[in-house]
């Protein structure tokens, strides 16, 4: 049995008038990537920096305008990478770039170094602050540890001062979520009154849950207190770093932002130490699925993770938020079903709103094909196996046939596992285009005639091959359909009823065919079937239609 008993709470608020609860988020945060930094050296191998480049230029391209490059005065490899960005011309007038760095005098130095000639730059100073860390790391009072973030401050303002470009400051008590917050008040303001802090000359402070100690709404309510209660909140930008310890980043991030939180920092597909960071792609696609601008271009989700998997040589899960290749992926027959009917009604509507069951999105918003929408196994039902043969092919089969035709993909799957689309479609033709036996199509003239009173029927002639034979048959009818039946009776050849018929165009221009699907009844034994027919002239279709739901009546 598990030894629960080891574990206990760390208490750390009790906020009893909260108010983030009625909150909504209605604007995007200010989004910082630490993708190069907090993801890179997460990785088993981290990226060289020509890696580093490219994913630095895809950050620019998706609209980061702040990102954080790495910890060049700790790493020759992360000076190297920053020194390269900067002399190459890779950083927009737009864009900061953050750099980390502890509160030591020669880092410190040697990271203004490596930010020479950079015209906006993020300099991100921290020291834990918990109760964990002061007792068994540092073994330090509060006020030893306060004074290591206030002198750490003091050193980045004098190099500020003889620097060309413009340094913002960012101040991060490591370890917040383990840290008394009146404790971590009194640091962060410690190091605004040093720094200056004022509405015009902000400071950033981030307040990260460096590791996850309790659910979601604790750390809103720790976030919600603090901004209460800074000596003045205009001065400073609130920014979150939420990790995924307890498997709720997003969650925590999310609320942060509704207890007043203006930044957040995370990385692509939520790469970090542990279990990672906060997913920033996944809070933007939530924003962006409540009608919420997310404020990055990231339309082609395709694009993202194929410079991700590259450069950071982690594959992104099948079942990852949005992104993963299963996630707009039904095998459930009712999701199905479900599915194909909400299509349709979106597409009868033309309505702004995007209203489908199971999908929260539009697929194509992210650059994704609807043919992944439905996969058919065994699980599969009529509904999911329509959509494919709707979506990719164009077929749109009759409500009163789907079931038919799923009974035969259903012993497929059950056969072979997943059935593609393309084994869909080969089931589709064997069952119903392609059968020739017992009668098989070769000739087939079709006139209008007139009667002795002016009425106007139809009259074809038809050459079949019946057993092997070539037989030439006619008949009159009130259409060409009416006419082929009454050419095959007259022949004594079958005995049918025909009890329904649809058609519709498969697709449109010079080489445009028709689909044409007739519902048959054998009127000697009862046995109903249908048959489908595909031709560029509607006519030859529908008697095509007649002769698939003949040879199935009669061969199968």
């Amino acid at each position: 049995m598990l030894n629960y008993k080891k574990y206990k709470r760390f208490e750390t608020i009790k906020l009893k008038d909260r108010t983030w609860p009625d909150n909504e988020v209605t604007k995007s945060p200010i989004w910082c990537s630490v993708d190069l930094r907090d993801g890179n050296q997460a990785l088993i191998n981290p990226m060289t920096v020509d890696e580093k480049v490219e994913f630095f230029k895809l950050l620019v391209k998706l609209g980061f305008k702040e990102i954080e490059v790495g910890f060049p005065s700790a790493s020759q490899i992360e000076y190297d990478f920053l020194r390269k960005l900067v002399d190459e011309n890779h950083i927009p007038d737009d864009v900061r770039v953050q750099v980390l760095t502890q509160a030591r005098p020669h880092l410190i130095k040697r990271t203004f170094e490596a930010l020479k000639d950079v015209k906006q730059a993020i300099v991100h100073i921290y020291n834990s602050t918990s109760v964990l860390q002061r007792d068994v790391v540092f073994n330090m009072s509060k006020d030893e540890i306060k004074e290591i973030a206030v002198k750490g401050t003091k050193l980045v303002k004098e190099y500020a001062k003889g620097f060309e470009g413009e340094v913002f400051l960012e101040y991060s008590p490591e370890s917040f979520t383990g840290t008394e917050v009146e404790y971590a008040l009194e640091i962060c303001d410690a190091v605004l009154d040093t720094w200056g802090a004022s509405k015009e000359n902000k400071v950033i402070v981030n307040l990260p849950s460096t590791v996850q100690m309790d659910t979601p709404n604790i750390y809103a309510d720790q976030i919600e207190w603090m901004c209460r209660n800074f000596k003045d909140r205009e001065r400073v930008i609130v920014s979150v770093h939420p990790h995924n310890d307890r498997g709720t980043g997003v969650a925590d991030a999310e609320l942060a932002m509704l207890a007043g939180a203006d930044r957040v920092e995370g990385t692509l597909f939520g790469n970090g130490e542990r279990t990672g960071n906060v997913d920033i792609l996944n809070i933007a696609y939530n924003m962006f699925s409540h009608g919420v601008n997310p404020e990055l271009d990231i339309e082609n989700v395709n694009e993202i993770i194929e410079v991700y998997e590259r450069c950071v040589k982690i594959p992104v899960h099948v079942r990852h938020p949005y992104a993963g290749n299963l996630v707009f992926t039904a095998f459930s027959g009712s999701h199905q079903d479900a599915i194909n009917k909400g299509m349709k009604k979106y597409q009868e509507r033309h309505d702004n709103i995007w209203q489908v069951p199971y999908l929260p999105i539009d697929p194509s918003d992210l650059g994704r094909e609807y043919e992944a929408l439905v996969r058919i196994n065994s699980q599969s039902g009529k509904g999911g196996i329509a959509f494919v043969m709707d979506h990719c092919y164009g077929f749109k089969i009759p409500k009163t046939m789907q079931k038919e035709f799923a009974d035969v993909i259903q012993k497929l799957s059950e056969q072979k596992g997943e059935v593609s689309p393309a084994e869909v479609m080969q089931a589709f033709e064997k069952e119903y285009l392609s059968i020739e036996v017992p009668f098989k199509l070769v000739k087939c003239t079709i006139s209008d005639i007139s009667d002795d009173n002016g009425d106007e029927d139809t009259k074809v002639n038809v050459t079949i091959v019946h057993d092997g034979k070539s037989k030439e048959i006619e008949g009159i009818g009130n259409g060409p359909i009416d006419a082929f039946k009454n050419s095959l009776a007259g022949s004594s050849l079958i005995n049918i009823k025909i009890i329904d018929y649809t058609e519709h165009a498969l697709s449109t221009g010079s080489e445009a065919k028709a689909a044409a699907y007739v519902y048959m009844e054998r009127n000697d034994n009862g046995n109903k079937t249908y048959g489908v027919g595909v031709d560029s002239n509607i006519t030859k279709a529908s008697i095509k239609s007649m002769i698939s739901a003949i040879n199935r009546l009669y061969f199968k």
